[in-house]
């Protein structure tokens, strides 16, 4: 089942209160309708490319064993071809599962209620959610703090979000290569890779937006491929690759794509000769404030000085 989401309901919802839009002001980095026509274009082989979100669907289900509660209600946002929800659908005590995506090919291929939407004008009353999930969509929204807002008001009192996104350290080998290029060839870069957040500022954002507890930790994964251009041809493949809004709309010509491969076989090239490619994976856990969760003392309340501890 799908549930199409009209102006019109927009309109109403925010009438009666249950949804906040998105700033009129946010921050245009990325090119919405490109990226969503070509995550349409990737759709028919997500599954083939899903590497990184098999390895958060395995590390959010060893997260949620370890939590001692039970979630009713879980919405994946930014579902894309389903692959947390999957994972995550046998977790104990889940009785509805709602997938949100605004692709529509990738959300048919999603489980549980099906949802047309984003992150960014997120169709979910406040208070609605037990848990959030996220995986590899927030960091492509252009207002990531309206977003977690969002978030945060649609889950209930200790309501648990978890959401990975990719950090700065992902594929600065394929950024550096196409800087030295275009440097060399144009006189001057255009931007080719996004912008990623680090995990101290990603942080302060779950801070800003009201969250309790918050949690930010990474992992840096290293993939090795036949060559720069096979790492090109699966961020293509995955729908990620160029969709910033201020890219160069200048076609790349064969002789600036082979400077730049040339470059990234030059800096980064393995002995065997394949090259790495570098994925950071940031995850954040954050929970909904609620008067059972453990607080800091007041200052001035401790009962026994640090010098006695350390004798």
């Amino acid at each position: 089942m799908v549930l199409r989401t009209s102006p019109e309901f927009f309109n109403l919802w925010h009438m009666t209160g249950m949804m906040t839009p998105p700033p009129a002001l946010a921050p245009h980095v990325f090119d919405s309708a490109l990226l969503e026509r070509r995550r349409a274009r990737a759709a028919y082989a997500a599954s083939d490319h899903d590497f990184l979100l098999a390895r958060i669907a395995e590390d959010f289900a060893e997260r949620l064993a370890i939590v001692r509660r039970s979630f009713a209600t879980m919405a994946d946002i930014g579902a894309n071809h389903g692959s947390i929800g999957r994972a995550l659908a046998q977790t104990p005590g889940l009785e509805t599962l709602i997938s949100i995506e605004k692709t529509p090919s990738l959300l048919q291929q999603c489980g549980g209620l099906r949802v047309l939407g984003d992150a960014e004008a997120l169709p979910l009353a406040a208070g609605s959610l037990d848990l959030a999930v996220s995986a590899l969509s927030l960091h492509l929204t252009n207002d990531l703090p309206g977003a977690l807002i969002q978030i945060r008001r649609a889950l209930k009192p200790d309501g648990l979000l978890m959401a990975s996104l990719l950090g700065g350290a992902t594929l600065h080998e394929l950024r550096q290569a196409w800087l030295v290029a275009e440097s060399e060839l144009c006189g001057g870069a255009a931007p080719r890779v996004a912008p990623f957040a680090d995990v101290r500022g990603l942080g302060g954002l779950l801070q800003r937006a009201g969250f309790a507890l918050p949690v930010a930790d990474s992992e840096t994964l290293t993939v090795n491929y036949a060559s720069p251009l096979a790492v090109m041809q699966e961020i293509k493949a995955m729908g990620a690759s160029n969709m910033l809004f201020e890219r160069s709309r200048r076609p790349v010509t064969r002789q600036l794509l082979m400077r730049a491969a040339e470059v990234y076989g030059e800096r980064f090239g393995l002995p065997n000769g394949r090259v790495p490619a570098t994925f950071e994976i940031v995850t954040l856990t954050a929970w909904v404030p609620h008067e059972s969760q453990p607080k800091p003392l007041a200052p001035g309340s401790a009962t026994v000085r640090l010098a006695d501890v350390l004798g």
